[in-house]
C-alpha cells in the first residue's frame, strides 16, 4: 500500500498570511481547492499522513484544524516538530517518519508546495516527490513531477 505525506499550509489548507498563531484558532480555516475530493479518492487505496513544519502547533491542534476543514477523516496521522523532535526541511525529519512505516521508500510520496522544505528532502531520502505549484510556473529537474491542482493526484 502506498503512503502519501502531505505538507499542511498551502498544500492541503490555505495559509492566510495575515493570520498568526495556531491555525486551529483562526477565525476562518479553508481547504485548498480539490483537497477534500482528492483525499477521499486517495484514502481508498493509500495511507495519508501530514508532514508539517508547523512549530507552534501540537499534533492535536493540527488535527483540530483539519477537523474544522473537514479533512481529518482521510488522515491517519500527523508528523510535526512536537512529536518528531526535528525541524521539517531536513532528511532527518523525513527519515524519522519513514522509519515508522513498514513499506519500501519507493512506496512513499511527499506532496508539498516548497521545493526547499518538501521536494529536496524527499529526493535526498529516496521518496517520490510531487511539487504542488498552483499559482506559478516552475522549472524543475526532469525527475520531479509538478502538479497545478490536487485533483491531478487521482
Amino acid at each position: 500500500m502506498n503512503v502519501y505525506l502531505f505538507d499542511w499550509g498551502d498544500t492541503l489548507m490555505v495559509d492566510f498570511p495575515q493570520n498568526t498563531g495556531k491555525m486551529c484558532e483562526w477565525e476562518t480555516v479553508e481547504a485548498i481547492e480539490g483537497a477534500r475530493e482528492t483525499l477521499a479518492v486517495l484514502s481508498q487505496t493509500a495511507k495519508i499522513y501530514i508532514a508539517t513544519g508547523a512549530a507552534d502547533s501540537t499534533e492535536q491542534e493540527i488535527k483540530a484544524a483539519f477537523e474544522r476543514a473537514q479533512l481529518s477523516q482521510y488522515i491517519l496521522g500527523y508528523f510535526c516538530k512536537e512529536n518528531i523532535g526535528i525541524d521539517k526541511g531536513t532528511a532527518a525529519f523525513l527519515n524519522a517518519i519513514i522509519s515508522t512505516f513498514p513499506v519500501p521508500v519507493l512506496d512513499i510520496t511527499m506532496v508539498g508546495d516548497s521545493f526547499v522544505k518538501d521536494i529536496e528532502p524527499a529526493i535526498s531520502v529516496g521518496i517520490t516527490p510531487i511539487w504542488f505549484t498552483p499559482n506559478s510556473v516552475q522549472i524543475a529537474p526532469d525527475n520531479i513531477r509538478i502538479i497545478k491542482s490536487l485533483s491531478e493526484l487521482t
